[in-house]
C-alpha cells in the first residue's frame, strides 16, 4: 500500500530548465483535471517504489521511512532513476525499465514476434536491443516454401518501420539497437546499411566483434563466414578489409559501433542462463535474450565537501550507491513487465543499472583539468569505489 505524503514534505527545488521538462514529459494529469506539481511526482515514484519493502519481513525499513529516504535522495539531486520509472511509477502502465533486449530467431514467427513485443515495449518508454545474427543469409533456401531468404537487413527495415509509427511511451521515439556478428554472410550490406541519409534513423547499429577476426586483423589474414542456420563457412574475407570498411562507415554517418562478443561473454555474470548477444539502444548494458534492465544514475557533482579546497565525499556517495541500488533492486519487484517472459527472466538475473553523471563538474569542482591524467585516476577511483559497495 503506498503511504500518503506527509505534511511536512520539503518542496524539490528546481531550475527553469528542469521545470519546464518536467512539466513536458513527466507530471502526471490528475483525475480532477488538475496536473500534479514536483513534489507529487517524486513522492509518487518513492513511495510506489518503497511500497515493495512491506514484502520483505526482515527489512530493516518501513515503508513509510524509506520512501522518505528515496524521496530526499532525488530531490537532494543525488540520484535519478531512468525516464520511464518517473513517467509510469503509479499508474496503470507500470513499466519501468529503460532497456531490453529481444531474441531474433530465424523464422517468420519468431522475427514478427519479437516487432509485436519490440511495439509493446516502445510503447511502454522502453529501449530495444536485438541481435540479427541468427538469421540466415540473403538469397539462402527456405525450407518450407521454396522460396529465398532475404536477409538480416530487409528484416531490420520492418523493425525500423513498425519504430517510426510508435512514439517511445507517447513521449519520445522509440529506439533500437541491432546488432550483427562480424562473421555473417551479409556483414558487408550490414557494414553499409546507412550510406543512404535517413535509412534506419530509429536504430544504433554495431557489428558484433569476435577475438578470431581481430586476431585476423592483426595479422593481415582472412577470416571465416558462417551461415547461422546450416553452420558451414560460406565464404571468407580479408578482415583488414572489413575493419576499414566498418571505420570509415562509421566515420561518415555514425555507424556502425562495435561490440567486442567474447570479451562480454568472458564477464556474464550468468552464463548458465544464455549467451549474451546484444545491448540496449545506448549499448552500455549487455543484456540477455529477454532481459530488463532498469537504470540510474549517481549525481558526481553533489559528492563533494569543503569551503576552500574542494574534496570528493566518499561518505556521502556510498550512501548513495547503498540507497540507489536498493532504489533499482525494488524497482524489479515492482515493475510491471511488458510480457511474461521478460519478468521470468528479468528476475533471475535482477540486473540494475547503476551509472554516474556530471563527471566534469566534480572535475571542475576539484580544479582538476579533465584532459589530465589525475582526472583519469579520479575516475578510476569513483567507478572502483561504487563496485566494491
Amino acid at each position: 500500500m503506498i503511504p500518503p505524503m506527509p505534511h511536512d514534505l520539503p518542496e524539490p527545488r528546481l531550475k527553469p530548465n528542469t521545470e519546464v521538462v518536467l512539466q513536458k514529459r513527466y507530471l502526471h494529469k490528475k483525475a480532477d483535471g488538475s496536473t500534479e506539481t514536483p513534489r507529487d511526482l517524486f513522492w509518487r515514484v518513492s513511495s510506489a517504489i518503497a511500497a515493495e519493502e512491506a514484502k520483505y519481513e526482515r527489512s530493516p525499513f518501513t515503508v513509510d521511512d524509506l520512501a522518505r529516504r528515496f524521496y530526499d535522495l532525488m530531490t537532494s539531486w543525488r540520484f535519478l532513476p531512468n525516464s520511464p520509472t518517473l513517467m509510469n511509477a503509479a499508474s496503470e502502465l507500470g513499466q519501468l525499465s529503460a532497456c531490453f533486449v529481444l531474441p531474433v530467431g530465424d523464422s517468420i514467427e519468431e522475427i514478427f514476434d519479437a516487432v509485436k513485443f519490440a511495439a509493446m515495449i516502445h510503447k511502454s518508454g522502453g529501449g530495444t536491443g536485438f541481435s540479427f545474427s541468427r538469421l540466415r543469409p540473403k538469397a539462402s533456401r527456405v525450407g518450407s516454401t521454396g522460396g529465398v531468404a532475404s536477409g538480416p537487413v530487409s528484416f531490420l527495415r520492418i523493425f525500423n518501420t513498425a519504430t517510426e509509427q510508435i512514439k517511445q511511451g507517447g513521449t519520445r521515439r522509440g529506439a533500437n539497437m541491432g546488432i550483427l556478428r562480424v562473421d555473417h554472410p551479409d556483414i558487408v550490406e550490414f557494414i553499409r546499411a546507412k550510406e543512404k541519409e535517413g535509412e534506419f534513423n530509429n536504430f544504433n547499429l554495431s557489428v558484433g566483434l569476435t577475438e578470431a577476426f581481430m586476431q585476423a586483423v592483426e595479422r593481415d589474414g582472412n577470416y571465416d563466414l558462417t551461415d547461422p542456420h546450416t553452420g558451414q563457412v560460406t565464404g571468407s574475407l580479408r578482415a583488414r578489409e572489413i575493419f576499414d570498411l566498418l571505420v570509415c562507415r562509421a566515420w561518415q554517418t555514425g555507424d556502425p559501433g562495435i561490440v567486442f562478443l567474447d570479451r562480454i561473454n568472458r564477464d556474464n555474470p550468468t552464463p548458465a542462463q544464455g549467451e549474451i548477444e546484444s545491448t540496449n539502444p545506448c549499448g552500455e548494458q549487455p543484456l540477455l535474450p529477454y532481459e530488463s534492465c532498469n537504470l540510474g544514475s549517481i549525481n558526481l557533482a553533489q559528492m563533494v565537501k569543503g569551503q576552500g579546497k574542494k574534496e570528493i565525499d566518499w561518505d556521502k556517495l556510498g550512501q548513495t550507491v547503498d540507497t540507489a541500488v536498493h532504489f533499482l533492486d525494488n524497482v524489479i519487484d515492482v515493475n510491471k513487465y511488458p510480457i511474461p517472459e521478460i519478468d521470468r527472466v528479468t528476475k533471475l538475473t535482477r540486473k540494475v543499472g547503476l551509472g554516474v553523471m556530471a563527471f566534469a563538474d566534480l572535475l571542475m569542482l576539484l580544479g582538476v583539468p579533465y584532459n589530465s591524467q589525475e582526472g583519469v585516476e579520479i575516475g578510476q577511483q569513483i567507478m572502483e569505489f561504487i563496485q566494491r559497495r
